[in-house]
């Protein structure tokens, strides 16, 4: 069993030590966090920026300028990775003709996605983990399809850490199935990802989780003038947008309106990013976006899909949507000059740590039961194995109705387990721990008799 152990010490008061933390890192995702490398990440942005405008509607016929050519030399990294592995790791252009809508597209357009697909080694592990960002950029008027848009936080920095994490994780060999995609159409409405959404709910993807990465490499903010590279968000949905309407009753009697599966995996990127990932917190937050904004997590979302959006904590829209120009002494425009590589390392590394987590572990438990037959101040749980992978044991998470986060967790080796808790007092969950110890997304429980 591959793990490395490292003591965190809790010191109060200056002196004293008040309690000892174990923290578990699996060997080889450890070593995938420490191969995120600055230099090629500024690299890959130094790249995007030279073709000008990556406009979704802007040239896709020139080899160096426009969206046409960023989206092949995306490819053409994921290809040049493709070399290094044994024929898991394929790459293609993912495209589909739209019309004119009247609104951000004003002529038929050939959008594509630049997708990079690594195999799962298992042959029955039907699951999918895909990441993304948007690889397309905007100035002010997201109709401009000529000038400048050098987009080197939004998104370059997003599709920097998806072509970062397929660099690394190409090298390493999962059950499951990884996806690694730059999508183009977000600043036209979500175009790209909502194509790929849709395909994949059309063809039956198993898509058990999707990080969507946008705007992750940037640590100030205007206005308040914050500079902080240590805070990381996630949003998540609470009330799940598929098929609400049909969930809202059992959501509303067993108190679930914060236990969507949206939740579930932001909390999941926070425990298992802040293991791997040094001086960086993850902060949720409780939206599915921004305040009356959208990300390319949410046509999945929309479609039954598991996602969340990761995105930096302070945003600058001094360097975001605007032409490049200087006035009254502050220089506008999204250019490589106002990044933090450190922050973008450290919040790339956060990505590879859940995808390679999720992809290891054993998937999620079934037919997970809280027994409701009677009365009781305690409260039995029973589960059954998984249907891919071995799990040597099992996690039952707990946490007061209040937190934000899961408060305890208690591991067996059983497929049931009775807590001297109360289940009107306590939100419960169970995890998969497979053999290196690597855990699958909570499941919470249904009704049992």
């Amino acid at each position: 069993m591959k793990k490395i152990y490292s003591l965190v010490l809790l010191i109060a008061l200056g002196s004293s030590i008040k309690a000892q933390t174990l923290i578990n890192r699996n060997t080889d995702i450890d070593r995938m966090v420490k191969a995120v490398n600055q230099d090629s990440l500024k690299s890959y942005i130094s790249k995007m920026v030279t073709f000008g405008t990556r406009s979704t509607i802007s040239d896709i016929k020139s080899k160096t300028k426009g969206i046409g050519a960023a989206r092949n030399w995306v490819v053409g990294k994921f290809n040049q990775f493709a070399k290094q592995g044994d024929g898991r790791l394929t790459a293609f252009l993912d495209t589909v003709t739209l019309k004119a809508d009247g609104k951000r597209v004003d002529k038929p357009i050939l959008l594509g996605n630049a997708v990079a697909i690594l195999k799962g080694t298992d042959a029955n592990d039907k699951r999918v983990y895909v990441v993304s960002g948007h690889l397309d950029s905007r100035v002010t008027d997201v109709m401009n399809r000529t000038s400048d848009a050098p987009g080197a936080n939004d998104d370059g920095s997003g599709v920097a850490g998806v072509i970062e994490a397929a660099r690394i994780m190409s090298q390493y060999k999962f059950p499951s199935t990884i996806i690694f995609v730059a999508v183009s159409g977000e600043e036209q409405s979500l175009l790209g990802s909502g194509f790929m959404a849709i395909k994949a709910k059309k063809e039956g993807w198993n898509i058990d989780a999707m990080l969507n990465n946008d705007m992750i490499g940037s640590n100030n903010s205007s206005e308040t003038q914050i500079i902080d590279n240590t805070k990381l968000r996630v949003f998540s949905e609470g009330l799940p947008s598929f098929e609400l309407e049909k969930n809202a009753k059992s959501i509303r009697q067993f108190g679930l309106e914060n236990d969507g599966k949206s939740r579930q995996l932001a909390r999941y990127v926070k425990e298992i990013g802040e293991r791997y990932v040094d001086q960086l917190e993850v902060k949720l937050i409780y939206r599915n976006d921004r305040f009356l904004r959208g990300g390319d997590h949410t046509p999945f979302v929309d479609n039954g899909f598991t996602a969340v959006r990761i995105t930096e904590m302070n945003e600058n829209f001094d360097h975001q949507h605007q032409d490049l120009r200087t006035e009254n002494g502050i220089k506008y425009g999204d250019l490589q000059e106002f990044m933090d590589f450190e922050y973008l390392r450290k919040n790339t590394a956060v990505n590879i740590s859940v995808l390679a987590n999720l992809a290891k572990a054993a998937s999620e438990p079934t037919e997970v039961k809280v027994d409701v037959k009677n009365l009781s101040n305690s409260t039995f749980l029973s589960w059954k194995a998984p249907v891919n992978g071995t799990a040597k044991g099992y996690y039952v998470l707990m946490r007061e109705t209040s937190s934000s986060v899961w408060q305890k967790k208690f591991f067996t080796n059983a497929t049931e387990l009775r807590l001297p808790y109360s289940k009107d007092n306590y939100l419960f969950a169970v995890q998969s721990v497979g053999k290196e110890d690597n855990e699958s997304l909570p499941v919470v429980p249904g009704i049992g008799r």
